[in-house]
């Protein structure tokens, strides 16, 4: 396989994190091209970094530029927009799917994107009903292949500090042992492994759209 370029948004989110490391150290990715709003502290021959205007659409054109692969982690919370829906939107829809879109035109040919188990654009959670139209609006676009990554909670450490997240991990991490069957998928995983389950992936020769959840994960990367 030839060397391909590699664009990461959401680079400095927990996912996003790990995702730059296990992508910087893959051979098959001569440049790994990060998009952030701030500069990342890190400094790696192979690393390419843009800071970008989400909301300027010519200049997240311009800092997207050509390459193969884009990966998208992007997300916020309630309580970074402090509860504006428009402002949550504008970061977990907007972005991906201008993503996808400038992909395409620039000739891109895989999009991996992190979701989050029960996205349904039919779900009365608003956060649920988002992750499902972000889906939907970037699977009608004609990438060789999309893939789709559906985790339940979370484990890691993240830059930010989350103290309610920080509580419920130790629980989550210890019930998730009593899931089983149909309920399997809503098992806690460490952001780590959702990043590696992501590069691993991306290397494959698939075709049209796929789905992870956590056992689709945790094969992926055994």
């Amino acid at each position: 396989m030839n060397e391909q370029i590699a664009v990461v948004i959401g680079a400095t989110g927990l996912i996003g994190n790990f995702l730059v490391e296990e992508l910087l150290k893959n051979d098959v990715f001569s440049i790994v091209k990060t998009l952030t709003r701030r500069p990342m502290k890190l400094i790696h021959p192979k690393l390419q970094q843009e800071i970008v205007n989400f909301n300027d659409l010519n200049d997240f054109k311009q800092k997207l530029g050509t390459g193969h692969t884009i990966f998208c982690c992007i997300g916020t919370t309630q309580k970074k927009v402090k509860g504006d829906k428009e402002a949550y939107k504008k970061v977990d829809f907007d972005i991906p799917v201008n993503a996808a879109q400038i992909g395409i035109e620039k000739g891109f040919k895989k999009y991996l994107l992190v979701s989050a188990i029960g996205a349904n654009e039919n779900s009365s959670n608003f956060y649920l009903q988002l992750k499902g139209k972000t889906e939907n609006s970037i699977k009608k676009l004609p990438f060789q292949s999309i893939s789709i990554f559906r985790p339940a909670q979370l484990l890691g450490k993240r830059n930010e500090k989350r103290m309610g997240e920080r509580i419920l991990q130790p629980v989550t991490r210890f019930l998730s042992y009593f899931l089983f069957g149909s309920l399997k998928k809503y098992r806690s995983i460490n952001a780590r492994d959702v990043a590696k389950a992501m590069v691993k992936q991306s290397k494959q020769n698939s075709q049209g759209v796929h789905y992870f959840e956590y056992d689709q994960m945790i094969n992926l990367i055994k």
